[in-house]
């Protein structure tokens, strides 16, 4: 976007990077994604965790500040599981026995009136979990000292959104007769676990990632009083619609009519789901980088057989599932009811949400309290899944959190 279209949008910051040093490679890291997914555990087969408060949850509350103690290291991970029986889902639907899987990062702070007041909710993406942002990559861009969310200085929270990683799924043994859940649903059980699972009432942010993306305007809108601000990224706040809408419809019927699908109650994973997979991987890459990496027949039909195996590690329900759950999304009704501060970074080289049709340049302008940027198509040639490489917007994310301070 030119210098003048930025000055015509009132309230917006575009900042503008130079090119991250990095070899642009194709992305694999959704290939990834599957493999963990099978770490999930199938429903029953471990005993059930309860709601618990923040003090019998793993986690120990201190009243007092952190600083001058910090650590040369990122605090390892605690991961937990919580269990709500007879959970029901906005549609009437309801599932016994619900399991969510999270992760809880640094040590959250006590207020004078004895309240959290250091908690960052980060939310991963479609077919991710929060396995992928305990990477290397994200410790060391965004929880080490120093970095935007230090653990030293922030209690983080990651769940692992309900159908993806080891939060209950249609692969744990419901196939097509598990409840069809949405984004809404994902943000409700967000909320129940921060508030009565984590006893927390108001975080300091809500930081999330193209599905987590959707989730953050959603938190913003369904509980505007939980946070101070929100950091969606690689996403618009209007519903999914277009080539956006298109390509994820024509990938779920792909699935739905192979035959050996058979209505969800397949014994092995039908032929459909490695084509779907393939064309998944291609979306979500950026078009500059995919011809870089791709000069030759030979490659292609190389990388494409090793999507071919890396399915049988996926599950069909699963992926239609996850894409059917943004069905109902649209946060742009009620943009102009948010309270909380809205830092919203979208990226130019993104095919899914690309900034050539203006979308969030128009809808910024109705957040009360919104900045955004569109980080410039040179930084973040990986397209799409640039998202998934903090270091690209490690920069936004620490100026989120200085003008969430002031």
């Amino acid at each position: 976007m030119s210098p003048s279209a930025a000055g015509a949008v009132v309230g917006a910051v575009i900042e503008e990077r130079n090119p991250v040093s990095m070899r642009l490679r194709f992305h694999t890291s959704l290939v990834v994604a599957m493999t963990l997914a099978l770490g999930g555990i199938a429903l029953g087969g471990a005993p059930p965790i309860d709601a618990q408060p923040l003090a019998t949850a793993g986690v120990a509350a201190t009243p007092t500040s952190t600083a001058g103690s910090k650590s040369t290291t990122v605090v390892n991970p605690r991961e937990e599981d919580v269990t709500y029986s007879n959970y029901t889902f906005r549609d009437g639907e309801t599932l016994a026995q619900l399991r969510l899987h999270y992760a809880l990062l640094g040590t959250p702070h006590l207020d004078r009136n004895g309240q959290v007041d250091n908690a960052v909710l980060l939310l991963h993406w479609t077919f991710s979990s929060s396995q992928d942002l305990l990477s290397p990559e994200f410790q060391e861009a965004l929880f080490a000292p120093g970095a935007p969310f230090d653990v030293n200085r922030y209690f983080v929270i990651i769940p692992d959104a309900i159908g993806h990683g080891r939060s209950s799924k249609p692969s744990n043994g419901l196939k097509a007769g598990f409840p069809q859940y949405s984004y809404d649903d994902m943000v409700d059980l967000q909320h129940k676990l921060v508030t009565e699972t984590l006893g927390i009432p108001h975080l300091k942010a809500v930081v999330g990632m193209s599905m987590g993306c959707m989730n953050a305007w959603q938190w913003a809108e369904d509980y505007p009083d939980a946070m101070d601000g929100i950091m969606p990224i690689a996403c618009f706040p209007a519903p999914i619609s277009g080539r956006n809408l298109l390509w994820r419809r024509i990938l779920v019927d792909g699935i739905e009519s192979d035959p050996a699908y058979d209505d969800g109650n397949y014994t092995q994973q039908p032929p459909a789901l490695a084509e779907a997979l393939n064309v998944e991987l291609m979306m979500i890459n950026g078009v500059s980088n995919l011809q870089t990496e791709f000069t030759s027949p030979a490659q292609v039909d190389g990388y494409i057989h090793g999507v071919d195996s890396a399915a049988t590690g996926f599950d069909a329900n699963d992926f239609i599932y996850a894409f059917n759950a943004s069905r109902s999304f649209n946060a742009e009704p009620l943009l102009g009811t948010i309270k909380a501060k809205v830092y919203a970074v979208n990226l130019g080289a993104d095919e899914f949400y690309p900034d050539s049709l203006q979308i969030l340049e128009q809808d910024m302008p109705k957040v009360p309290n919104g900045r955004y940027v569109v980080l410039p198509a040179s930084v973040d040639a990986l397209g799409h899944s640039a998202m998934e490489h903090p270091d690209i917007w490690k920069a936004q994310a620490a100026n989120f959190m200085k003008w969430l301070g002031e």
